[in-house]
C-alpha cells in the first residue's frame, strides 16, 4: 500500500517484549544515571524502572510500517515521541504490543504517518501507550489533509524554573543502543557520513530518556509513578560527548521543557511537556 490516507487503520504485527532488572539497568546507564542515581543503576537499592524505558518494547513497532505502507526507509524520520505511562513500570516483565496506524498527513514535500502502539500485560492491562509521529520525505502530495500545525507547548515568557546540565559521554551512544535501536547511524562514521553528518549522532530517543530523567529527579523527587507522560519533538541532534542544557517551567501538573546543547546552542527537544501528579 501506498502511503496515503488509506492506511489509515492499518493493525501492525503484535510483538512481545521481556525484560528483567538487567534490561533496566542497561537502559539507565544509557540514558546517563550512575553512581549518584542507585535507584535507577544497582538491584540492591530498591530498584525503580525510569518510566521513558516503556518506549523501549514499543521501539520495534516503528519498524512495522514498512509491513504495511510502502516507502524508502532511508527516507523516514522519527519527529515526535509520545509516551504515557497507565502504571508504573515494573523492573521485570512482558508486555505485548499492538500497533496502528492513526493518521497520515500530507505535507506536500513528505507524509506524516503517526502511528499508536499500546503495550498490555499478561492479564491484559495496558501498562504504556506510545505514539510515534514520522516524517517520511518524498511522499507527500497525495491529496490529504495536511493534519494540524502551530505552536504547542511553549514555555511561559518567563525565566525557566529550572535549568539543568546533562553531560553525555563519548560512549553514549554505543551503550544506549544496546537497548534495542541497533541502527549504525549512532556507532559508523561511515553510515554517518552517508546520512550528512560528521560523525555519529545520539540517539533522538536517548536525548528524550535523558531529559526525561533529569525531571523524574528535579520534579518527582525521584518517584517514578508520579510521571505520567511525556511528549516531545526532536528539532536536532546531540553529539555524544556534548552536554543537552534543559530549560524546565512548572505550570501545574505539567513541566514544560526544552532543550539545546551547550557548547553549539543548537535546539533538540521542543514542544515539550511531561505531565506529572
Amino acid at each position: 500500500m501506498p502511503v496515503t490516507a488509506e492506511a489509515v487503520g492499518a493493525k501492525l504485527d503484535a510483538l512481545q517484549h521481556s525484560w528483567d532488572e538487567k534490561d533496566v539497568i542497561l537502559y539507565a546507564l544509557g540514558v546517563g544515571a550512575g553512581t549518584e542515581e542507585l535507584e535507577y543503576t544497582y538491584e540492591g537499592s530498591n530498584l525503580r524502572t525510569l518510566p521513558t524505558f516503556g518506549v523501549v518494547p514499543a521501539f520495534p513497532a516503528l519498524a512495522g510500517i514498512g509491513r504495511v505502507m510502502s516507502f524508502n526507509p532511508m527516507m523516514l524520520l522519527h519527529g515526535e515521541q509520545k509516551l504515557t505511562l497507565h502504571q508504573p513500570i515494573p523492573t521485570s516483565g512482558t508486555v505485548t504490543t499492538e500497533g496502528e496506524v492513526k493518521n497520515v498527513w500530507d505535507k506536500g514535500k513528505g507524509a506524516v504517518v503517526v502511528i499508536d502502539a499500546v503495550s498490555v500485560d499478561p492479564k491484559g492491562e495496558p501498562l504504556f501507550t506510545n505514539t510515534f509521529t514520522t516524517f517520511i520525505r518524498g511522499e507527500g502530495g497525495f491529496g490529504g489533509d495536511r493534519g494540524p500545525s502551530g505552536a504547542k507547548n511553549v514555555p511561559p515568557e518567563r525565566e525557566p524554573d529550572s535549568t539543568v546540565e546533562l553531560p553525555t559521554t563519548q560512549n553514549q551512544a554505543l551503550l544506549y543502543r544496546l537497548s534495542g535501536d541497533r541502527n549504525p547511524l549512532h556507532a559508523d562514521p561511515n553510515f554517518a557520513s552517508m546520512g550528512g553528518f560528521p560523525k555519529p549522532i545520539l540517539h533522538g530517543l536517548c536525548t528524550y530518556g535523558i531529559v526525561g530523567r533529569a525531571v523524574v529527579n528535579e520534579f518527582c523527587d525521584k518517584d517514578t509513578a508520579r510521571f505520567r507522560s511525556y511528549d516531545a519533538r526532536f528539532a536536532g541532534v546531540v553529539y555524544p560527548g556534548e552536554t543537552i542544557v534543559a530549560n524546565f517551567w512548572k505550570e501545574g501538573d505539567q513541566v514544560v521543557v526544552r532543550a539545546t546543547t551547550k557548547d553549539r546552542g543548537e535546539p533538540v527537544l521542543e514542544r515539550a511537556v511531561v505531565e506529572i501528579a
